[in-house]
C-alpha cells in the first residue's frame, strides 16, 4: 500500500468493525478459495492518495480463477477480458473513439490517478456477492467519506446499485458524480451504455485545470 493511505487505514484497521471483518476473512481464507490473493486485496491503495483524480466504484472482485487483482473490473493481461470490461471498452470506443488498453489489466489507469475500488474487496470462488454484509461496506463507506473530505475536484464513478448507494457520502458541489447500471451484459444496456462517462469525466477535469485520463 502506498504511504499516502498509511494513517487512515492504521485508523481503519485498529476499529472494532475491521477487527471482526479480519477474523471472518483468517477463517475463510484458512479453509476456501478466495478471490484475490491475500497479498493483492489492497492492491487499489497502491495508487498514491495525492495523485487520486477519478474514483470508479464497482461491486466486488471476479470469483472465477486468476481473473481478481484488487483492482476494480481490472485482470491480469495473461487473462480473457472479462464480460464487463468488455463492455467497458465499447462505451469507451462509443463515447470517445478508442481505448488504449490491449488486454484486461487497468494498472495503466491507475498510474494516471484512478482509484479501482470494489464495495467488498473479497469473494468465495465461484460465489458472487458471498462476501457481501461482513464490514467491507463499513471500510469502503470511510474510504469514500476520507476522499470526499480530504481531496478537490474528484470524479465518482459509481456503476451498479452497490456502488450507488455510496452516492449520498459524497458532496455534489465539491466533486462530479456519475452513475449509472452496472456494465455487466446482464444490465449494460438498461443504461450503462450510452452514459458517456468517459467524456464527461475529462471535460470536469480539463475544466479544474487537470490532466484527462488516457482511456
Amino acid at each position: 500500500m502506498h504511504e499516502s493511505w498509511k494513517s487512515f487505514l492504521d485508523s481503519e484497521f485498529n476499529k472494532p468493525y475491521f477487527k471482526e471483518l479480519s477474523k471472518f476473512l483468517h477463517d475463510e481464507y484458512e479453509h476456501k478459495t478466495i478471490y484475490p490473493k491475500k497479498s493483492l486485496v489492497f492492491s487499489a491503495f497502491t495508487t498514491d492518495l495525492n495523485e487520486v483524480k477519478v474514483v470508479i466504484l464497482g461491486q466486488d472482485p471476479y470469483h472465477t480463477p486468476g481473473a481478481a487483482e484488487g483492482l476494480a473490473f481490472s485482470v491480469p493481461s495473461t487473462q480473457p477480458i472479462p464480460p464487463s470490461l468488455i463492455n467497458i471498452y465499447k462505451e469507451i470506443d462509443a463515447d470517445i473513439g478508442h481505448h488504449n488498453n490491449t488486454s484486461g489489466s487497468l494498472r495503466n489507469w491507475q498510474k494516471q490517478g484512478v482509484l479501482l475500488l470494489n464495495t467488498v474487496l473479497t469473494v468465495e470462488a465461484h460465489k458472487a456477492g458471498s462476501h457481501r454484509g461482513k464490514g467491507w461496506e463499513t471500510f469502503t463507506t470511510e474510504v469514500i467519506k476520507y476522499l470526499n473530505e480530504t481531496r478537490p475536484h474528484l470524479v465518482f464513478i459509481l456503476w451498479g446499485r452497490d456502488a450507488r448507494n455510496k452516492k449520498t457520502l459524497i458532496d455534489s458541489s465539491k466533486h462530479l458524480i456519475l452513475e449509472s447500471p452496472h456494465p455487466s451484459p446482464l444490465s449494460a444496456y438498461a443504461g450503462f451504455f450510452g452514459n458517456h462517462h468517459f467524456s464527461k469525466t475529462n471535460e470536469f477535469l480539463e475544466k479544474n485545470g487537470l490532466k484527462p485520463i488516457e482511456w
